[in-house]
């Protein structure tokens, strides 16, 4: 595994050595002494996974304190474009944001610390996400930000992505006001 670190403190990218002949392929999707030396010392309670069509874009979710997660976030089938947004206020990249295509070819890793707003667009039909988080999902510690806030000034490539209903009515950025 290759772990770099990105522009953003705390968010990082992990790229597993991947083994792969005519039978097939074989990585270590999780190795927690490799993350524990990067500075994950998180256990993982819950994992969760979707499968979405494309041009589905889910975010920009967080959950409040004491319930907030962090999530280690991979694709199994398909493609997104996944993007973490700094919403901890005294950080010196807050409302900054990292984007990243993930896909079932690079089989690349992403960390999303708590203290980070997250989404993901679906590039492909049938796409499936998977995550491991921190901490249990909580319904009363919901947060979303508007995922087109041009305070944010994220490129999703897409005008008129499929959102849920909450996700239409979330908080632009510019009136947000942040938990961490």
């Amino acid at each position: 595994m290759e772990i770099k670190h990105t522009h953003i403190e705390g968010l990082f990218v992990i790229q597993p050595k991947v083994f792969g002949d005519e039978r097939g392929y074989f990585f270590e999707s999780y190795r927690k002494d490799l993350l524990k030396a990067h500075g994950l010392h998180q256990d993982f309670v819950q994992d969760n996974q979707s499968m979405s069509a494309k041009g589905i874009l889910r975010g920009l979710h967080f959950q409040k304190p004491p319930y907030a997660q962090g999530k280690l976030v991979q694709v199994i089938k398909g493609a997104v474009l996944d993007v973490a947004v700094d919403i901890r206020r005294n950080s010196a990249t807050y409302g900054k944001h990292y984007a990243i295509e993930l896909n079932e070819d690079n089989k690349t890793i992403f960390w999303v610390p708590p203290g980070f707003a997250h989404g993901f667009l679906t590039l492909e039909d049938k796409t499936i996400f998977t995550y491991k988080c921190t901490d249990y999902y909580n319904p009363e510690s919901e947060g979303d930000i508007l995922w087109n806030s041009p305070d944010l000034n994220i490129n999703w490539g897409i005008e008129n992505p499929i959102l849920s209903a909450k996700d239409q009515v979330a908080e632009p950025f510019s009136s947000f006001n942040t938990p961490f």
